[in-house]
C-alpha cells in the first residue's frame, strides 16, 4: 500500500507541476470550463452545455497542437548571488540569447529547480510524521517545496543572435543548498492558452542561509581569559602570541624566535618577545538531538543559533559553534579567524542527529570548556541529560545562558531549584518575541 500511495503521489505531483507551467491563466479557465461542462455534454437534448464543451475542447486541442511547431533554439545564463536567506525574496538575472536567424517575440522565461520530491524512504518518514501530527497526509506542500513558485516573466523581442536579460524573483522556504537544473523559454499559442517550451540545461546552485531574528543587546556571560597560543591557536596555525618587542637572546630561548635580520645588524643574537593574549571566547552550543516529528522546532533552534552568530561582536572576541553531526564539530569565528557568513553557511547544512547520544555533545562541550569564557546553550528539551551538562559547566566555572525551544502550546516547563537563573523558554512561532525579552 505504501508503494502504491507513493506512485499515486508521484503521478499527481507531476500533473500538478506540468499544468502549472504549461497552462496560462486563460488555459486554466478553459480547463475549469471543460470540467464544469463535461457533465452537461452527455444530454444533448435538454442542455446546450455540449456546445460549450465542444467549443472549449476544440480551443484546447488547437492550442496544444501548435506547441510542437515551436523549435527555436536559445542559450541561457543564470547570474545567481552567493547566498540567499530563508523567508526573504531573492532576485537574480537570467540572460537569454537567440540562436536562430529570425526574430523571436512573445517569449516568456521560466526557471527550473531540480525535482524536490522525496525518495520512497523519505516519503514514508514524511507521511508517518504527518499522521502523528494529525495532518491529512503526504500532500502537504510545505514538506517538499523549497521555494514559492517562481513567477513567469516576459522577455523582450530577440533579434537574430540577440540577447536580453530578465529579472526573476523567488522566496526560499527552507535553508540549505538550492539546486537549479534548467532554464525554459516559453511561447504561448495564439489563443494564449498553452505554452510551448524550449528548455536549456543550465545547472546552478545557491546556498540558502537560515532565517535570522533580531536580538536585543544581551550581556553575555564570562570575561576575558588567557588563550594559550592566542588567535593563531584557534586558526590552527601554531603557537604564537602577540608580538611586543625585540630583546637579546637568553639561554633557553627557542631558535625559531631568533630575529635574523636584527642579529645581522647588531652582531649578536636577538629574539622576538611575545605577550600572552587575553580575550573573550564564547561557545554557541546547538542541540541536534531530535526526532523527525520535531523538525519545525529544530529549524527554529538553527535560526536562533544563526541570529547569535550574526549579532555577537567578534571583532575582539571568538565564537565557537559546537554541535554533533556525522561527527563532532567545533567551528570558530572572530578576530580574523573566520567570518560570520562562514558559520551561517555551516548552519545552512546542519541536520538532526537522532541516532547519536546526547553524551557525545556533553563530552565535546566539557573538553572545550577550559578555553571559553561563557556558553550559550540552545536546547530542544530540558531533561536530566541537559541539566547535567549545565551543572558540569557551572562546576567548571563557565557561566551559561540556556534557551529551550519548545512547540507552540506545549505544557509549561518544569523547573528545579538548581536550574540556572538564565533559563529562557522560546515558543516555536513566537521566537522573535521570546528573544526580545532576554
Amino acid at each position: 500500500m505504501n508503494r502504491l500511495a507513493y506512485r499515486i503521489y508521484r503521478v499527481i505531483s507531476s500533473l500538478r507541476h506540468w499544468s502549472t507551467r504549461r497552462l496560462t491563466a486563460g488555459g486554466w479557465l478553459v480547463f475549469v470550463g471543460l470540467i464544469l461542462t463535461a457533465g452537461m455534454a452527455t444530454d444533448t437534448e435538454q442542455s446546450l452545455g455540449y456546445q460549450v464543451f465542444s467549443l472549449l475542447l476544440c480551443l484546447a486541442v488547437a492550442a496544444m497542437a501548435v506547441a510542437p511547431l515551436f523549435r527555436a533554439r536559445f542559450a541561457a545564463e543564470r547570474l545567481l548571488p552567493r547566498f540567499g536567506s530563508a523567508g526573504h525574496p531573492l532576485r537574480y538575472t537570467v540572460s537569454v540569447r537567440n540562436l536562430t536567424r529570425t526574430v523571436q517575440t512573445g517569449l516568456q522565461v521560466l526557471d527550473g529547480l531540480t525535482d524536490p520530491r522525496p525518495t520512497f524512504d523519505e516519503f514514508l518518514a514524511l507521511t508517518g510524521s504527518a499522521k502523528r501530527r494529525g495532518s491529512s497526509g503526504f500532500f502537504d506542500a510545505p514538506d517538499i517545496r523549497r521555494v514559492r513558485a517562481i513567477q513567469t516573466q516576459s522577455l523582450a523581442p530577440l533579434p537574430p543572435n540577440g540577447e536580453a536579460d530578465v529579472e526573476l524573483e523567488l522566496v526560499p522556504l527552507k535553508r540549505g543548498v538550492l539546486h537549479f537544473d534548467s532554464v525554459t523559454v516559453a511561447r504561448p499559442d495564439p489563443f494564449m492558452l498553452f505554452r510551448a517550451f524550449s528548455t536549456v540545461k543550465r545547472p546552478g546552485s545557491i546556498t540558502i542561509l537560515p532565517k535570522r531574528y533580531a536580538l536585543p543587546h544581551i550581556a553575555l556571560p564570562g570575561s576575558q581569559q588567557y588563550q594559550h597560543g592566542g588567535v593563531a591557536l584557534a586558526a590552527s596555525i601554531g603557537e604564537s602570541e602577540e608580538f611586543v618587542s625585540l630583546r637579546d637572546y637568553r639561554p633557553g630561548d627557542p631558535l625559531r624566535r631568533i630575529h635574523w635580520r636584527s642579529w645581522a645588524k647588531v652582531g649578536r643574537p636577538v629574539v622576538k618577545e611575545f605577550q600572552d593574549e587575553f580575550f573573550v571566547r564564547h561557545a554557541l552550543i546547538l542541540d541536534t538531538f531530535t526526532e523527525p516529528d520535531d523538525g519545525a522546532m529544530f529549524e527554529e533552534a538553527v535560526s536562533v543559533a544563526a541570529s547569535f552568530a550574526c549579532t555577537i561582536d567578534t571583532q575582539e572576541s571568538l565564537l565557537d559553534l559546537l554541535f554533533i553531526g556525522p561527527e563532532a564539530f567545533c567551528f570558530t569565528i572572530g578576530r580574523g579567524v573566520a567570518h560570520a557568513d562562514q558559520m551561517l553557511e555551516l548552519l545552512a547544512s546542519v541536520a538532526p542527529s537522532p541516532e547519536k547520544s546526547f553524551a557525545a555533545l556533553e563530552q565535546l562541550v566539557v573538553e572545550h570548556a577550559s578555553s571559553v569564557s561563557g556558553c550559550i546553550c540552545i536546547f530542544l528539551a530540558w531533561d536530566e541529560a541537559r541539566r547535567q551538562l549545565v551543572r558540569k559547566l557551572t562546576a567548571l566555572g563557565v557561566p551559561a545562558i540556556v534557551l529551550v525551544v519548545r512547540a507552540a502550546g506545549a505544557p509549561a516547563l518544569e523547573r528545579n531549584s538548581d536550574d540556572p537563573e538564565a533559563l529562557h523558554v522560546l515558543e516555536a512561532g513566537r521566537i522573535e518575541a521570546g528573544l526580545a525579552k532576554l
